[in-house]
């Protein structure tokens, strides 16, 4: 049974197509800096949106119409919407897939339960990965939906909460090492506070460690060889969470002897919530040897939470693929869009328009990102810019032999700095359009 039965898979047909349901740009076999589009890009297909999404909001009830679902949160259920995410994975063509533990399958009324719901639906997922060979990604437990976490998961104040969270990431690790996941990530999606007044933040902050080691140590047990990624996050669901950005959460990581056990998956939308640029966070990242995958969306400029939609932004993509061709690629990690169709847009046919143009606007910036490098331009305006602590002085400081003192006799014997250079950046955007047409 086809539950798109008038969508045939997803064909690249070059820029000249005018076929909706076309490639323009992602064309998985060709070869960029030596390495397929495919191999490149890594996109995965986020479950909880894309198979789980109902519309709805604040203001109103959810939208989509999605015929294969029955209305009933059963077991049968959750096996038949795998066949269909996986007929629709394949279509698209994307190679890999991520999911939360709840999105797959139905919680039941005790841990027993829903392990026992859940192993019912992996059955289904090796089956259909064996099929496709459609991979997974990267696995997550959920641990912010159900009404046990109000007060957090392994930050509650509630130490049954902090033990059936240790439980339930360790079957959702489990379940991502059966399935082949190559990451396993973890979002802290109550891991905060909403008034100090009530709250022992120092004691949150160690039971939140305590939970990682505890991780750390299973993953090593069991034999689990994939990295495990931090998605940090700044607000909601709580006023304050303890995975704000990637600085606030290396710190953490430092603090607790974790950073070597970690990197970062790094979402857009949280970025620009953290008031940073997604270029930011994944410099950070970078530079600190710590980005690992990429959420990939945005956010609405002109709304204050976490829209999670599709990423079309050229500029975006290109900046994201710059940086990640500079570190040499994200390993083990990918690009999943973690975005949802709009309200708006509730036909199943939306799905593939919203994941086709966002494959199409990476693949473009790709191809920019790597025209930027081959050309030469950029690296040479940046290693203009920072001349001056390639020789001299700048060497000095640089290799550790300078001191205030002879900083002072410098500046005394020189009387006044070097005067400063335009950074020119009106003409780097000016050549960063020449790679758009």
């Amino acid at each position: 049974m086809s539950f798109f039965p008038d969508v045939p898979k997803i064909p690249y047909e070059g820029p000249d197509s005018k076929n909706p349901l076309a490639f323009r740009y992602y064309n998985a076999s060709e070869v960029v800096e030596g390495k397929t589009m495919r191999d490149h890009l890594r996109f995965a297909v986020a479950y909880w949106h894309t198979f789980r999404g109902t519309g709805s909001d604040p203001f109103g009830p959810g939208t989509m119409h999605r015929p294969w679902e029955d209305g009933t949160d059963s077991v049968e259920m959750a096996q038949k919407r795998v066949r269909v995410a996986f007929e629709f994975t394949e279509k698209l063509g994307a190679p890999y897939y991520c999911f939360h533990d709840r999105d797959v399958a139905p919680e039941g009324k005790t841990l027993a339960e829903s392990n026992k719901n859940l192993d019912a639906v992996v059955k289904v997922l090796k089956e259909e990965q064996q099929r496709t060979g459609i991979k997974l990604l990267w696995g997550t437990a959920n641990l912010f939906s159900n009404p046990r976490f109000v007060h957090g998961a392994s930050t509650s104040c509630n130490a049954d909460v902090f033990a059936y969270s240790a439980a339930q990431v360790k079957k959702a690790l489990e379940v991502t090492k059966e399935l082949g996941g190559e990451n396993y990530v973890f979002w802290g999606g109550r891991e905060g506070y909403m008034t100090i007044t009530n709250t022992d933040l120092k004691r949150e902050l160690d039971h939140f460690a305590k939970f990682l080691h505890m991780a750390v140590d299973y993953k090593k047990k069991i034999g689990f060889t994939g990295p495990f990624l931090i998605e940090p996050k700044p607000h909601e669901p709580t006023s304050h969470q303890y995975d704000f950005d990637c600085a606030n959460s290396l710190a953490f990581l430092r603090a607790y002897g974790l950073e070597k056990e970690f990197k970062f998956n790094v979402e857009t939308n949280h970025a620009t919530l953290a008031k940073h640029t997604m270029g930011h966070e994944l410099a950070y990242a970078s530079a600190n040897g710590m980005l690992g995958s990429v959420d990939a969306n945005r956010g609405d400029p002109l709304l204050g939470w976490d829209t999670d939609q599709f990423p079309t932004d050229l500029y975006l993509t290109t900046q994201t693929m710059l940086i990640i061709l500079n570190q040499g690629g994200l390993g083990a990690g990918g690009l999943n869009f973690d975005a949802k169709v709009r309200r708006e847009s509730f036909e199943p046919i939306d799905l593939f328009h919203a994941h086709v143009g966002s494959m199409d606007a990476f693949a473009q910036g790709l191809k920019a990102a790597a025209a930027i490098r081959k050309d030469g331009w950029l690296a040479d305006v940046i290693k203009k810019r920072y001349a001056s602590w390639d020789t001299g002085v700048g060497a000095e400081i640089e290799s550790g032999k300078a001191s205030f003192e002879t900083l002072e006799k410098y500046m005394l014997e020189k009387g006044n700095a070097a005067p400063n250079e335009s950074g020119r950046q009106e003409l780097i955007e000016n050549l960063f359009n020449r790679y758009f047409r």
